[in-house]
């Protein structure tokens, strides 16, 4: 029962190349980075990333990118990542595009087994009617676009409307991190960094967990725990003092001129 490993490339020193992988976080907040970073000294290639975005140029999911080690995105936004952008545009990467709400569901339902599930949001755009570009040839026209989507009419307290239907994520390796975990695996997330996380955790065969706190089993309360440990295969500890980085830092204009001066 006691999942812990002693270092981040440990963790990922089986895990080849060519395989799916949901990656939890929402901009640069509560990022696996040192998983991420162990994955990249490994030189594992050829990915299929399912996350809310790429992280940034040179942080998160970013240096994967950089050094084209990810083939396919499945994301909510390109976020501020201008790798990101460049090589959607240029042809060089697939980017399947999904409104945020319906990729968190796809998550959620692939951890419970549910192959797919009705939705109204997208019902009317592209992303039901198909032909959203998902990778591009070098010369701009659309080398691979979205397929139609099938649509039906369900009744929902007394109101009829179109539903479109949307399939299931299921990974073969999530990497997320939380606040602090038991060496069980059952976890806790702190505030927003929970994000993500829970359900990339669900929709992977086998998932790896970055915590800044190690507990001993009994220590957490059932009702404390966000993610049971039998979602998690895999725990490593990096500390409370792993970096964190803001990705846009917005401050009120009275404090702006401290902010820069203390920076400087």
């Amino acid at each position: 029962m006691d999942k812990v490993v002693p270092s981040a490339a440990a963790a990922v020193a089986d895990i080849p190349s060519g395989i799916s992988m949901a990656v939890g976080g929402f901009g640069l907040c509560g990022i696996p980075r040192e998983l991420i970073h162990a994955l990249h000294q490994a030189e594992v290639s050829d990915l299929h990333v399912v996350s809310n975005n790429c992280g940034v140029d040179d942080w998160g999911l970013g240096p994967l990118l950089a050094d084209r080690r990810i083939t396919r995105m499945t994301s909510s936004y390109v976020g501020e990542n201008k790798e990101f952008a460049r090589q959607f545009l240029a042809g060089e990467l697939e980017v399947e595009l999904i409104p945020q709400g319906t990729l968190a569901e796809k998550l959620r339902a692939g951890g419970c087994g549910i192959p797919a599930f009705y939705t109204a949001s997208g019902v009317g755009t592209p992303v039901a009617d198909g032909g959203v570009p998902w990778k591009y040839h070098a010369d701009g026209t659309v080398a691979t676009a979205s397929p139609r989507k099938e649509t039906r009419g369900f009744t929902l307290g007394g109101r009829t409307r179109e539903y479109l239907l949307e399939e299931s994520i299921m990974c073969d390796v999530g990497l997320v991190h939380a606040a602090a975990g038991d060496r069980h695996g059952n976890l806790v997330f702190h505030s927003s960094a929970r994000n993500f996380n829970p359900l990339c955790a669900m929709a992977s065969r086998l998932t790896i967990a970055q915590v800044e706190e190690l507990l001993e089993p009994g220590e957490l309360s059932p009702d404390e725990v966000h993610l049971p440990g039998v979602f998690v295969q895999r725990l490593i500890v990096v500390g409370s003092d792993t970096e964190k980085r803001i990705e846009r830092l917005t401050v009120p204009q009275p404090y702006a001129a401290g902010v820069e001066g203390a920076a400087a």
